[in-house]
């Protein structure tokens, strides 16, 4: 396969990077990682490259700077015939969730990318409260999210299940699609136009790697039954870049169990803006929402202009993401200590009198 850089998603601000980076470097973007290892789409097609030295260096200091899915990057192709990933060029917006197993350090699952779809299949019935975690993960990331809802061949009350899911997804729109007998898929179409790149994210069994097939045209990828006992079954095995025949590029991974949010910033409040517009009317700044007076979001509450299911939802994600940013805190004083500790005793062996 081989692509114009346009065709692969280049942005301006990337394409305007690339005028300082030498010539003997080769741009590229990364279609895939595993072990090591990553596959980069060129303008001369694919090619395979491991990690120079720098990079090395640079993922040692700190795991993100590792390439994955999504990234610009510039190659070097040595006279050996190995190519090597110099340097990952800045990213533009990043999806990046908390490590599973409750560290304190984010995984970047793809990076780049203009649209984020949170793929949700109306069959089972949709998780509201895991939905509005995606939201805030999607938010989060700089790009713009959207919501998915396939299989609405399967059900009969899909337009109703959509206007639900539009209440607990403020200020994204609510797409209903089956990507099996093809109506809503030209909404889905309109999110890659103009070569924009989307990724899709969402559990097992949602109808990603579908999703995925009806862009295309052709099977790409494979796909199975939800399991008898409603949950999916893991089709996509990693995070990949597809380049769609017509046009566009669709980030495909696989189902998420964990959705772990590392701090509390821009995208929880604009997952919340209803509940973040109730707290700032608040008597106090530091308001608990708990036993305060004049509490703006428990009259919220008491009158029922705010559902208690989504307060708690809030409340949760919150304290996750306070959690999460005290522990980075702690990693990070424990990391300088360390280095200070190690430029102490260079220092010492340095400048050890001689006898």
């Amino acid at each position: 396969m081989s692509a114009t850089l346009q065709a692969l998603g280049l942005d301006s601000s990337t394409a305007d990077f690339l005028q300082s980076v030498p010539e003997e470097l080769v741009p590229g973007r990364v279609a895939r990682v595993d072990k090591g290892l990553a596959t980069v789409f060129t303008t001369d097609g694919p090619v395979r490259a491991s990690w120079s030295g720098a990079l090395l260096t640079a993922i040692a200091a700190d795991a993100q700077a590792g390439p994955c899915t999504g990234d610009w990057v510039v190659l070097r192709f040595w006279p050996d015939d190995r190519i090597t990933v110099e340097s990952v060029l800045p990213r533009r917006t990043a999806i990046v969730r908390a490590e599973v197993g409750g560290s304190s350090r984010g995984q970047v699952l793809a990076s780049n990318v203009d649209v984020i779809a949170i793929v949700v299949g109306l069959v089972p019935e949709p998780n509201i409260v895991r939905i509005e975690r995606f939201m805030a993960l999607a938010w989060e990331s700089g790009a713009r999210p959207v919501v998915v809802l396939t299989k609405s061949d399967l059900v009969g009350d899909a337009d109703s299940v959509a206007e639900d899911v539009a209440l607990a997804a403020p200020g994204a729109d609510v797409l209903v699609c089956s990507a099996t007998t093809g109506p809503g898929m030209d909404d889905v179409r309109a999110l890659v136009a103009g070569d924009a790149t989307l990724a899709l994210l969402g559990s097992s069994g949602a109808g990603k790697s579908s999703l995925v097939n009806a862009l295309a045209g052709v099977e790409l990828l494979d796909v199975q039954d939800i399991r008898e006992d409603g949950k999916g079954r893991h089709t996509s095995v990693r995070r990949e870049l597809i380049v769609l025949p017509s046009g566009g590029i669709v980030i495909d991974t696989p189902g998420l169990r964990g959705i772990g949010l590392q701090e509390s910033g821009e995208g929880l409040a604009a997952a919340f803006p209803d509940i973040t517009a109730l707290a700032e009317r608040c008597k106090f700044k530091d308001c608990s929402h708990v036993m305060e007076p004049d509490c703006a979001v428990r009259a919220a509450l008491d009158d029922g202009s705010l559902p208690y299911r989504r307060y708690e939802s809030w409340v949760k994600l919150q304290r996750e993401a306070a959690y999460m940013a005290r522990r980075a805190d702690i990693r990070l004083r424990n990391e300088m200590k360390k280095e200070w500790v190690r430029a102490s005793k260079s220092y010492r062996r340095d400048h050890k009198p001689r006898p």
